[in-house]
């Protein structure tokens, strides 16, 4: 009832809520922010794993450094698990993060910033030295409802920061560079377009598979662990934050060979069956279009085999379009439960069924509503060659079903259904 309740007030006046309460906690914890140097780092896509490679750059140089991200929080290397399954808590919980990033002597703090908490002024008080923008498409249509109003949220991180990093594959990059910054920087693979005043991070030699990427970047060699182009562009964001706090390249190169994997964004579970594995967090459109066109063009043999839902209580719309673009390159779907919340999970599914056209129900796909039974048939009917994708969840801990966090991890359950099968 309480919930129904809140969702029928308008948002407007719960964010002067949030405004009032930003502002008390600022005064409550004595405004921490002011005492530290803010990275922020906002997008679609792309935020955790960028947040990340940041923490680590500058902890290889020497900085003292706390992150906050949607999968992690870290002070000096002391790590935790977020398990809220928010990437930007309420402003009583930044601004005591950050009062205890002051307390342990750090220099420096990561933010992973979502559009809700901007819009929601939760982040009142704090000043970015410098914000990060990875991309934007479409995603919480629900909550934001038109894509102008979704880059409008975004673009507030970038009003009062004295350096933004923008990403050139950006259709809208404009509108991020037309902020007053004192430096402003561009990013991309290949960096075809010119603005004034504006100095560009470009990569050369691109290369990538499934176990990894290298690129040139200033006549230097980079080898990342991580596939995939999307993760040198975040590469790229992370050594233009880099450059900025003069951090010799050099460092930054070892700093992100050293990263193995971040947890859940195309992570690989290791196992002796002959097939691959890899969970990854998409859950957005574009995010599932990038993780499946990257592996249909590396994979060597075998079929792509697809576990997938769709989370309850956002955007209805996005449903039919994730169908659509998984069908297009999977061999065999397998569509199961995420996150209803309140929603009907029955209605989420049908949803996204609608974008399925080219598949045979029971053939060549299945709807399991049971993810653990999903995981199952995936591991199951997976044979040598064959690549299994699993979306949605990544490293997240628990699905929210009707009120109730029920405990929950896809590589731990994977794991446990490896030794069973």
């Amino acid at each position: 009832m309480f919930h129904y309740l809140k969702k029928s007030i308008p948002q407007s006046y719960k964010n002067i809520y949030h405004l009032i309460q930003a502002v008390i906690s600022c005064f409550w914890f004595g405004f921490p922010a002011k005492k530290l140097k803010i990275i922020g780092i906002t997008g679609t896509d792309g935020k955790t794993t960028t947040a990340n490679m940041i923490e680590k750059v500058l902890s290889e140089a020497g900085y003292s450094v706390a992150l906050a991200s949607t999968i992690n929080f870290c002070i000096n290397g002391k790590e935790t698990i977020n398990t809220t399954k928010y990437t930007t808590l309420s402003s009583f919980f930044v601004q005591g993060f950050l009062q205890k990033a002051v307390q342990n002597g750090c220099e420096y703090a990561i933010l992973e910033v979502s559009s809700h908490a901007l819009d929601q002024n939760r982040l009142w008080g704090i000043h970015f030295d410098i914000a990060v923008l990875t991309n934007i498409t479409r995603e919480h249509l629900d909550y934001h409802k038109t894509m102008h109003r979704y880059r409008k949220a975004k673009r507030k991180l970038f009003e009062k920061a004295n350096t933004i990093i923008v990403n050139e594959k950006l259709p809208s990059y404009q509108e991020f560079l037309s902020v007053g910054a004192k430096q402003k920087i561009l990013y991309g693979l290949s960096c075809t377009n010119k603005e004034k005043n504006v100095k560009y991070f470009c990569v050369k030699n691109v290369q990538s598979n499934l176990c990894g990427s290298t690129f040139i970047f200033e006549k230097e060699d980079f080898s990342l662990s991580l596939p995939g182009e999307f993760n040198i562009e975040n590469a790229l964001a992370t050594l233009a934050v880099a450059h900025v706090l003069e951090i010799d390249k050099r460092i930054s190169r070892k700093a992100l060979s050293k990263i193995q994997t971040i947890p859940g964004r195309m992570e690989y579970i290791s196992h002796q069956r002959g097939f691959t594995i890899i969970i990854d967090y998409a859950v957005t459109p574009e995010a599932l279009k990038t993780v499946y066109t990257f592996i249909s063009q590396t994979k060597k043999e075998g079929k792509i085999i697809a576990v997938f839902g769709a989370c309850g209580d956002r955007d209805r719309g996005k449903r039919p379009l994730m169908g659509n673009i998984v069908d297009r390159y999977a061999d065999v779907i397998i569509l199961t439960n995420e996150d209803p919340y309140w929603e009907d999970p029955n209605r989420i599914l049908d949803e996204i069924e609608k974008g399925i056209k080219k598949k045979e129900k029971n053939v060549e796909y299945f709807r399991i509503f049971d993810r653990r039974e999903a995981l199952k048939k995936a591991l199951s009917i997976a044979q040598k060659g064959d690549i299994v994708v699993v979306t949605g969840k990544g490293a997240e801990e628990t699905i929210f079903e009707k009120g109730k966090m029920l405990p929950w991890n896809d590589k731990k359950v994977i794991k446990e259904l490896l030794e069973e099968i």
